[in-house]
């Protein structure tokens, strides 16, 4: 049986090096930027979202090198590029239960915010509650964790939902594998869903109604 407290993608979280340069190049794209956001001391990181229904794209970097961010540290000397997924949870805490009822240790859940910068010029809070997979249980070298919005209202801004290139929402989110029968077992062990193979060779693993899909080097080019 599926998760009952995990359910689709919330928003696929890109590293880059460079923040603010990298918040540019996605503007130049047609994207509406969030203003930028900082996390706690304990994280070390800020962001910018493009807001979509009912999804985002989340680019986050490092700002202070901390424990906490030591994994993204690490993909960031190798390569630029999504990090990590999260899945929306309904609630964290029994979904931090229901993965280490399936054996898995969850890390969390964590509760934080980050202040939010409102259309009229008001600061406000976007609060959140976080549970993550093991580091290790990275399928495709992908981390997933699941995230549990407190506060809708200051992340899903209707003005910043808006974009010039026309983009509405995720439609799905590719890994290249070497071999995308592992990996897809893998995820779809972790989020207890069953995986589908593509006409193409792909494997999708579906999330609700976003697919994590796997393919090959080959098949992807």
């Amino acid at each position: 049986m599926a998760l009952k407290n995990v359910i689709g993608i919330d928003h696929a979280v890109v590293m880059v090096r460079d923040l603010d340069k990298a918040a540019e190049t996605w503007k130049r794209l047609g994207f509406t930027m969030s203003p930028r956001g900082t996390h706690s001391a304990h994280m070390g990181t800020g962001n910018y979202t493009m807001m979509l229904d009912p999804d985002y794209i989340e680019l986050l970097g490092v700002l202070t090198p901390t424990e906490h961010n030591a994994p993204a540290r690490a993909m960031l000397e190798k390569r630029e590029g999504i990090e990590r997924v999260a899945f929306t949870a309904i609630d964290s805490a029994a979904g931090a239960e229901e993965i280490r009822a399936k054996g898995y240790a969850p890390i969390g859940p964590t509760d934080f915010e980050r202040p939010v910068t409102m259309p009229n010029g008001s600061v406000s809070a976007a609060k959140f509650r976080t549970f993550q997979w093991p580091v290790a249980e990275a399928p495709a070298g992908m981390r997933i964790f699941a995230c549990q919005h407190k506060t809708r209202e200051t992340v899903w801004i209707p003005e910043l939902m808006r974009h010039a290139n026309g983009a509405k929402r995720l439609k799905q989110v590719l890994l290249v594998a070497s071999d995308p029968a592992k990996e897809a077992a893998h995820l779809s062990k972790l989020i207890d869903r069953e995986a589908r193979r593509e006409a193409d060779g792909a494997i999708a693993v579906p999330s609700a109604a976003i697919a994590l899909t796997l393919s090959s080097p080959r098949e992807s080019s």
